[in-house]
């Protein structure tokens, strides 16, 4: 046989060869017999058909399982696990290569359905964490970015892709020991964060893992929680001691007023002003309860046009001017984000009002959210460190309650409330991000 020959022809040669000297025996003694002519030659036809026919019979039987086996082979190749070969037993030669294909396949089939649901579970908790994540190839170009990262960056995910690590703000995070803590002026507001770092390898080739957890975010939620605790304290033991130092105050005005034969003006004036300042206090402390009962947001669907329109026509004092902005809607609790808005107004008209300025109100679409800006020319921040510090303010009658509650009402929303001066003239700008 020539070693040129397919499989199949040389199996069929085989065959062939096999049964030759049979053949021939049979087709000697058939010639050299005594029988007729027409017998020879019909005796002759029937036993090559048979012989020809029982060849490629026998090639068919050994070509046809090698090509189920290789269809087979080739649909897990091409991720097909749908396939299987009929005739698989475990008791003999072909039918256990049958077997052992069929078992493969449910092994394969298994295992990607793992690695899919996998990558599904890996791709949501990528999207749905509140922490920043992010890998550089070996130029420290940028390869993988999580939503959150994204909105870290102030950018979209595949808009940010490719950018170096320079040019992103994030050089000194691919340096240094790790863990530790690091600020960077990655958000309008700055912050401290927890940075991270591993490698790992995709397709061959090195990467950095980066990975930033925001700390402030954490630190104001525990010092939230803290205040909480000691409003509720304060709120419990100052109201039993207001509620009757109030009533004796009054009762004593009352019990003054009737009787005719004691009039002391400045018995009565003493008296009044301690039943105001307590009355006063009792409001105090009832203002700062609010930040320890602050009930989850009710959402439903709300449109920003309408809702700034709406809030802004409340505020009197100052004709504020509506830049306003691209349609956009989001799902919050309407009567929460109007005491948000409400707040920042009242702020910038207070402020606009000393330098006899202005305010202004809009909003855009960013990072799949929507950002709401309030604008004044007032003289801007002075100590911006304790801007949403509870029970500091600056204003005479203020109580240092509207901005701490405002940003509670925004990180309850999975928004962020930032406020700094103008780069550009003097006064302050506000901005409320809401997630869409």
């Amino acid at each position: 046989m020539s070693p040129r020959l397919s499989h199949e022809n040389r199996v069929f040669a085989l065959v062939f060869l096999a049964s030759l000297p049979a053949l021939a025996v049979a087709l000697l003694l058939l010639w050299l017999g005594e029988f007729s002519l027409k017998l020879q030659w019909t005796l002759t036809l029937i036993v090559a058909l048979w012989w020809l026919g029982f060849a490629f019979a026998a090639r068919e039987r050994v070509v046809r399982p090698l090509q189920t086996l290789s269809n087979l082979v080739a649909a897990l190749a091409e991720g097909d696990f749908s396939i299987r070969a009929r005739g698989a037993k475990s008791d003999e030669p072909l039918g256990l290569a049958f077997w052992e294909v069929n078992q493969l396949t449910d092994v394969l089939h298994e295992q990607r359905m793992g690695a899919v649901e996998a990558t599904a579970l890996l791709r949501s908790v990528m999207s749905e964490i509140d922490v920043a994540v992010l890998a550089f190839d070996a130029e420290h170009r940028l390869r993988l970015v999580n939503q959150a990262a994204a909105r870290l960056l102030g950018g979209a995910p595949g808009d940010l892709v490719g950018r170096d690590a320079s040019v992103l703000g994030l050089e000194d995070a691919l340096s240094g020991d790790t863990p530790r803590v690091v600020e960077m002026p990655l958000t309008r507001g700055g912050g401290r964060w927890e940075l991270r770092r591993g490698t790992f390898r995709q397709e061959g080739r090195p990467h950095e893992l980066v990975v930033l957890a925001d700390l402030s975010r954490t630190l104001r939620e525990e010092e939230r929680q803290a205040w909480k605790r000691l409003v509720r304290v304060l709120s419990h033991e100052i109201n039993n001691s207001l509620a009757p130092i109030r009533s004796m105050s009054q009762s004593l005005g009352d019990m003054l007023a009737r009787d005719d034969a004691v009039h002391d003006p400045d018995l009565a004036r003493g008296l009044a002003i301690i039943g105001g300042r307590a009355e006063a206090l009792i409001r105090f402390m009832q203002s700062y309860a609010r930040l320890a009962r602050l009930p989850a947001p009710a959402r439903r669907p709300l449109d920003i046009e309408p809702w700034v329109q709406r809030v802004v026509r409340l505020e009197t004092r100052l004709d504020v001017d509506v830049i306003g902005g691209p349609p956009a809607a989001v799902h919050a609790d309407a009567d929460q984000l109007d005491q948000v808005l409400i707040n920042l107004l009242s702020n910038a008209v207070d402020a606009a009002l000393e330098t006899g300025g202005g305010v202004r109100v809009g909003w855009r679409s960013r990072n799949g959210g929507v950002d709401v800006w309030v604008e004044d020319d007032g003289p801007g921040i002075a100590d911006a460190t304790n801007l949403f510090v509870p029970f500091f303010t600056t204003k005479p009658k203020g109580t240092g309650i509207g901005l701490v509650l405002s940003r509670q009402i925004a990180e309850g929303h999975g928004g962020t409330l930032t406020l700094e001066s103008r780069s550009q003239g003097h006064g302050c700008v506000a901005r409320l991000h809401l997630p869409a």
